[in-house]
């Protein structure tokens, strides 16, 4: 049986109306949309976020330019064309590939792409500098093959690379859990992600909440 909530902690995912879409309905008594932030109204922060977004920096044209490809390719084209039209968008011509050495392969592809479409690439795999686990920390009985030298992976190596070539845009194919959230904190070009790693449904990490009620199950009983 679901928790009952307070309506102060109810949020999006506890909606089924979401009016904030298309205004064809009524906007339900908790709604973001329309309810009072740190005890300002929140129409105060859409009015500010208008008028932000409606300037010539970065993040008013990735906004746009992100608007953009869904309204012109919604249902057309593939998470890789939809990249190569972001980019020429917002002026990317240096893209860069911040890959999982799992799939190094996949970024090869990915490359030769982005080459065809007249766009540079400069790549950096997670493994780049080949520091041991053991030398941040982590205990020789928590790698993958105790007793060998097992390289960490380095988000931060491989954003400082990509930094110094200065590249336009980065993208991320594959990084673990975490190690995808310190690439993106520690890189100076915008970022979005081509593949979500997942290894156990062949990164299509979706494919654990459409099954969470039948060969998933366990992860709606949680840590018992």
């Amino acid at each position: 049986m679901a928790k009952q909530k307070d309506l102060d902690a109810l949020s999006c995912t506890d909606c089924n109306v979401y009016n904030c879409r298309s205004r064809s309905q009524r906007f339900p008594g908790f709604c973001l949309t329309t309810k009072d932030i740190d005890g300002h109204p929140v129409a105060d922060d859409i009015e500010e976020i208008k008028n932000y977004l409606s300037g010539d920096h970065q993040d008013a044209i990735a906004a746009r330019a992100s608007a953009e490809v869904e309204g012109l390719f919604y249902g057309k084209k593939t998470r890789v064309e939809e990249i190569i039209e972001f980019a020429r968008r917002i002026g990317a011509r240096k893209i860069g590939i911040a890959t999982c050495a799992g799939l190094i392969e996949e970024s090869k592809i990915f490359a030769n792409i982005l080459e065809a479409n007249d766009l540079e690439y400069y790549s950096a795999i997670c493994k780049v500098g080949s520091v041991d686990k053991t030398d941040i920390g982590v205990l020789e009985e928590h790698k993958l093959r105790p007793g060998n030298h097992e390289a960490m992976c380095n988000p931060l190596l491989q954003a400082r690379i990509l930094n110094s070539q200065k590249t336009d845009l980065n993208v991320i194919v594959g990084l673990c859990v975490g190690h995808d959230s310190l690439f993106t904190k520690y890189s100076e070009a915008l970022v979005t992600t081509l593949v979500t790693k997942d290894r156990v449904t062949g990164h299509n990490p979706v494919a654990a909440l459409y099954t969470a009620h039948s060969y998933h199950k366990r992860l709606l009983q949680g840590n018992k």
